[in-house]
């Protein structure tokens, strides 16, 4: 069927002049992720309205691409009986996916009504992690055993009933274990029907296993340009599959996971239009940043107690912690793109810090000699001390301090993901307010030892 893409105002502005069977018989002739995008723009008030104006064969593509508020309120109006009918519609992954939005206690009411062959799909993918291969993947798989023949596989697929297209057969043994594949197009092409699957299988295949993370499925996927890869247990049996329009999801929603973390927040926040609860999510990052700026304005005031003469060195104590904070993140971001990506995987964990080193003690070498000239500038005359001895501690401090920041930014994602948390995190106010105390510290440390030995 062709849709005809419209104008979405039109059918908004249209929602209190026209009657209902006219706005569906217009909605009828949208793609159903195009009624999705009206319903996710409509106010909320009109939510409820316009799904219940869709047709019952497009409600379960249009309310799998509805938004998290917009698909809250609809679940919300909508009974168990008829969640469970749109269920019995969906491919399983979706369903799944779906039924993760309910309370458990309702997760099973609606399992209970659907029918028991569509239920024992979903009711397996839910014993999977949903961050897992298991818990995208779906049940709906093309398998066939390695004695059949060609001719019986091709009348078999004619029979096959999946809501998802296919392109090639997974061959199976008599134990289920998975032994390789046959693309489609090869099974038409071969001319002797008689001929074994086992013969035309490929048996060098890539697969994931049910436990895997999703995103090392993600980057296998994209490793290999695959359309598809199939899923199997730890004992290797064939357990599902998971297209590439699912590993988009994925890549998705962890690019957005990271991009969260690295501003401090998560994606819980877009689920929720509440102030009070955006800042329920935001303030325990802000509050680790308010503690590391105590501990700046501690370090500060023992430091001016010391050098009390020469206040004119805390003017530069701004450039020093920007330029440590701003090293220490273009560090740590690279190292956790890397480790996101893969690219990392495999590498000297020594060969990646010296790269830092010498990549900070570069920039850091230039740096310090800008500053230093412009400290000497800004020193001549105003202490007693030698214009060249305090830029000499400017640049000293800047070089010392980005040279460090390099090697931590790049060191705490690596410790982070040995111990299985989140490297993202490492980007986000954690690293910067530690690159700030310790930028302070050595500029600091550096100027106290400096100013005694050479006073």
């Amino acid at each position: 069927m062709l849709f005809q893409k419209q104008n979405d105002v039109n059918i908004l502005d249209l929602i209190d002049d026209k009657p209902k069977d006219q706005i569906s018989t217009m909605l009828a002739e949208y793609h159903p992720a195009d009624i999705a995008d009206i319903i996710n723009h409509a106010p909320a008030k009109t939510y409820r309205y316009l799904f219940s104006l869709v047709t019952d064969e497009f409600k379960p593509d249009v309310l799998i691409d509805l938004e998290a508020e917009a698909k809250a309120d609809i679940l919300e109006s909508l009974n168990d009986q008829e969640i469970s009918k749109i269920l019995e519609r969906m491919p399983p992954d979706d369903a799944t996916d779906l039924l993760g939005h309910l309370p458990d206690e309702q997760t099973g009411k609606v399992l209970d009504l659907m029918k028991a062959a569509d239920s024992k799909d979903v009711r397996l993918l839910l014993k999977y992690g949903s961050d897992t291969a298991g818990g995208i993947m779906t049940t709906e798989v093309v398998a066939m055993h390695e004695n059949q023949t060609v001719g019986e596989a091709v009348d078999a697929i004619a029979y096959f009933d999946t809501h998802e297209q296919f392109y090639n057969v997974n061959i199976v043994d008599a134990a289920g274990k998975l032994i390789g594949y046959i693309d489609v197009w090869e099974l038409l092409r071969e001319k002797n029907k008689a001929r074994p699957l086992r013969e035309l299988a490929n048996t060098d295949f890539n697969a994931a296993r049910a436990d895997m993370d999703q995103e090392e499925v993600a980057r296998l996927i994209s490793k290999y340009d695959l359309t598809v890869i199939p899923v199997v247990n730890a004992s290797g049996k064939l357990v599902g599959r998971i297209t590439a329009d699912d590993v988009i999801d994925v890549m998705e929603e962890e690019a957005s996971e990271d991009i969260f973390r690295l501003a401090g927040s998560d994606n819980a926040e877009l689920d929720t239009v509440s102030p009070l609860k955006s800042c329920i999510v935001r303030l325990p990052w802000l509050f680790i940043t308010l503690m590391g700026g105590f501990a700046t304005s501690l370090i500060l005031t023992k430091f001016l107690s010391h050098v009390a003469e020469i206040l004119i060195l805390a003017a530069f104590v701004p450039i020093v912690l920007a330029m440590g904070g701003n090293t220490g993140i273009q560090s740590s971001t690279l190292i956790v793109r890397g480790l996101a990506v893969g690219t990392l995987k495999g590498r000297s964990v020594s060969r990646m810090m010296l790269r830092e080193l010498l990549t900070g003690a570069i920039m850091g070498g230039v740096c310090s000699i800008v500053i230093g000239i412009w400290a000497h500038f800004m020193v001549s005359g105003s202490t007693g001390y030698s214009p060249l001895l305090l830029a000499s501690i400017v640049g000293l401090a800047l070089f010392t301090a980005m040279t460090f920041a390099a090697v931590f930014g790049a060191l705490v994602p690596i410790m982070l993901s040995r111990t299985r948390i989140d490297p993202a995190v490492a980007s986000g106010p954690f690293v910067t307010i530690s690159n700030d105390i310790l930028a302070l510290l050595i500029y600091f440390g550096v100027t106290i030892l400096l100013l005694h030995k050479f006073s």
